[in-house]
């Protein structure tokens, strides 16, 4: 693998599995809370059980699925920001993935604190990414916890222009403080369509136009599991290019930027999130990064019967395929 152009240190081994300083707690011991409701055709677990079940691959909770604003807005009286459903609650989007081995936590949101106290996060092993936005980093200074209870740098991985925007928000988590309880940090810079391996997890990110700056979506599989179950995340992209497609293809789920009905210069419409499904193959879809233009329960009768909108809380059990 080439050396990265700037400060920081590509992935090392010539397999691409990358290092997690610090000792992980023991795999089994981290529970979450009874899920909202149950989505689609997959079954959807609270406990630590399933992972002694050799069936099961991983688990994706829906930290957040809202758009940057978040919802709901500010000074907004529709009816979405005055809902009563919970599912209507939209932080800004974000997805935790827990595998038997490995935790990893997709971007930090502004509401990482409250949304891992919502889902009760005792453990962080890796954070990946998608791109420098201020509604998928501003979260950022909550690692520090993570770093206070492991008493280690928390290894991050992202591109190279991702890592350089957050050594100028937040330059004290990029050198060792002299109070462990600061946030403190790890880079590595990834390739797009490059596989890399934390744990037991192999991860493959893809390039995704958003506006001037683009974005990673992330593609999941275990990597020790034969006929393993792929979650593709793609949060923030006007379109899925080849590339990405090709390495998606198939997917068994697809959490998709699906902002609103209306077509966005950056985002994808409803319309062009399902038609980058159907094209995918996706065997479910999930929308996430979600405006308040429309209340989850009617936005779920609009949608096709593989398709529904992600929201807030929402845990799904991916299991080997047969």
């Amino acid at each position: 693998m080439s050396n990265p152009t700037g400060p920081f240190d590509p992935p090392t081994p010539e397999t691409g599995k990358l290092p997690i300083p610090g000792t992980p707690a023991a795999a089994g011991t981290f529970t979450v809370p009874v899920p909202v409701e149950q989505a689609g055709t997959w079954h959807v677990s609270d406990s630590a059980a399933s992972k002694a079940d050799p069936g099961f691959a991983f688990k994706v909770i829906v930290m957040g699925s809202g758009t940057s604003q978040g919802v709901p807005m500010i000074a907004c009286d529709c009816e979405v920001c005055h809902s009563k459903d919970p599912r209507d609650k939209r932080t800004r989007s974000s997805i935790y993935v827990e595998s038997p081995t490995t935790n990893i936590l997709v971007d930090t949101t502004p509401e990482l604190r409250l949304q891992g106290c919502r889902e009760g996060l005792r453990r962080i092993d890796a954070v990946l990414f998608t791109h420098d936005h201020a509604d998928h980093i501003m979260g950022f200074d909550d690692l520090r916890r993570f770093c206070e209870t492991t008493a280690a740098p928390m290894p991050i991985y992202s591109r190279q222009q991702t890592l350089d925007a957050l050594n100028r928000c937040f330059p004290w988590a990029f050198t060792f403080p002299e109070y462990i309880t600061y946030v403190n940090v790890t880079p590595y810079v990834i390739q797009p369509l490059k596989p890399f391996v934390l744990g037991d997890l192999r991860i493959t990110a893809v390039e995704l136009p958003h506006g001037r700056s683009g974005s990673l979506g992330f593609i999941f599989e275990r990597a020790d599991m034969p006929n393993s179950p792929r979650l593709a995340y793609m949060s923030d992209c006007k379109a899925v290019p080849e590339p990405a497609n090709e390495a998606a293809f198939g997917a068994d789920v697809l959490i998709v930027d699906g902002l609103r009905e209306k077509p966005h210069p950056t985002h994808m419409s409803v319309a062009e999130a399902l038609e980058a499904g159907r094209v995918m193959q996706a065997k479910q879809i999930y929308l996430t990064h979600l405006t308040h233009e429309k209340p989850h329960e009617q936005l779920l009768s609009e949608l096709p019967p593989n398709a529904a909108p992600a929201f807030d809380g929402m845990k799904l059990e991916l299991r080997q395929r047969a």
